[in-house]
């Protein structure tokens, strides 16, 4: 997966600050890197699917609201997405990374 992509698209799309972006891109990254998702699924994440996840989520959502909302409904249908959900942003140089 590309990073530096999914990061630049979710800021295009959903904005958010530095760390928020960070954060999200990490645990996309997590989610892929798990190989679960696949396995659930049938197919690897792409980038543009992920967009296309969150953009589904209800209107006025900030991306963290996006994100933890996908990994709900993913852990509703297949259930072990909860660890994917942000629970905590830090400006702090080196969380979140």
């Amino acid at each position: 997966m590309d990073t530096t992509r999914l990061k630049h698209i979710f800021n295009e799309e959903f904005g958010g600050s530095e760390a928020e972006l960070r954060v999200v891109v990490r645990q996309a990254s997590d989610l892929v890197d798990s190989g679960k998702a696949a396995s659930d699924r049938g197919h690897e994440l792409t980038v543009d699917e992920l967009v296309g996840h969150l953009q589904d989520a209800p209107e006025g959502s900030d991306l963290i609201e996006r994100w933890n909302w996908w990994m709900g409904a993913l852990d509703v249908a297949y259930g072990g997405y909860e660890r994917f959900s942000v629970r905590f942003v830090s400006d702090e140089s080196g969380v979140n990374t």
